[in-house]
């Protein structure tokens, strides 16, 4: 339909907005280059990373706006109105922060290189996956943005975030092999009622099953205080390149891209 060269270097990741007239493509330059798809060319080019910019996502309703990420470990929230970002923030400056999770020392070392984000369906709510194995949620907040909360769970770098349609349900994948589903609706629920005060968890479940290409890992657990867990895991056994979940013949899936040539398919019936 039609052909389009306007990134200089190496393309990441692409977005498309919810009005299907605007498409994000994030290269290895830092550059952002917004297309015009009714007129045909290029309407913004944002360049404020230092760093390949590795992944951007337009905000569900909310046309105009979008946040990206980089390896030079800066998360970027933008308005098309707008030729610099809103707001930026470093993730690296945030590791003195208490962890959900104890850190394993593997991962001390690690720089806080930021590998993927995903806007869940409301608009407000944003996952980060970075290189020291942490998921960072964020909240819009009008012209800026703040850190609700951040956990780990993968031994290596997140490669993939990824939200599920209209929920708080959010996949990840690894540099580690492992697909995990986590449920973070009810911390997100906590900190916009009540941001100050601690939270309490519940207990949580991870579903059980098997599927060809990968091998699961389920059991009933109680959540220790001070740490989320994953409603399911799952050995991919190897790296994850790209997540995505979609319906097909009316159960939830996820479509996962890894280092070889093949696209593995896990259903998410209990979901």
């Amino acid at each position: 339909m039609d052909h389009f060269h306007v990134n200089e270097e190496e393309i990441n990741c692409l977005s498309l907005n919810d009005t299907e007239n605007l498409l994000a493509s994030a290269d290895d330059s830092g550059s952002i280059k917004i297309l015009d798809l009714e007129n045909k060319k290029v309407s913004r080019s944002l360049k404020r990373h230092s760093n390949i910019c590795s992944s951007v996502a337009f905000r569900p309703q909310r046309p105009q706006s979008l946040v990206s990420c980089g390896l030079d470990m800066q998360v970027m929230l933008w308005n098309l109105q707008k030729s610099r970002p809103l707001w930026i923030t470093n993730l690296q400056e945030d590791e003195t922060e208490e962890m959900e999770s104890p850190q394993s020392p593997g991962q001390l070392l690690n720089p806080a290189l930021a590998h993927s984000v995903s806007v869940a369906s409301c608009g407000n709510i944003f996952s980060c996956g970075a290189e020291d194995g942490k998921v960072r949620i964020f909240r819009v907040m009008g012209v800026k943005c703040e850190q609700e909360f951040g956990f780990k769970g993968h031994s290596l770098g997140v490669s993939q975030v990824c939200f599920l349609p209209e929920s708080y349900l959010l996949l990840t994948g690894g540099n580690d092999g492992k697909i995990m589903l986590w449920d973070v609706s009810s911390e997100v629920e906590k900190k916009q009622k009540s941001p100050t005060k601690p939270t309490h968890r519940k207990k949580t479940k991870r579903a059980s099953y098997t599927k060809q290409g990968g091998n699961t890992h389920a059991s009933a657990d109680e959540e220790e205080h001070g740490k989320i867990l994953p409603k399911l895991s799952i050995e991919h056994g190897e790296k994850v390149n790209w997540l995505l979940s979609t319906r097909i013949k009316g159960y939830q899936n996820i479509l996962v891209a890894d280092q070889t040539s093949c696209i593995s398919v896990y259903p998410l019936k209990e979901f």
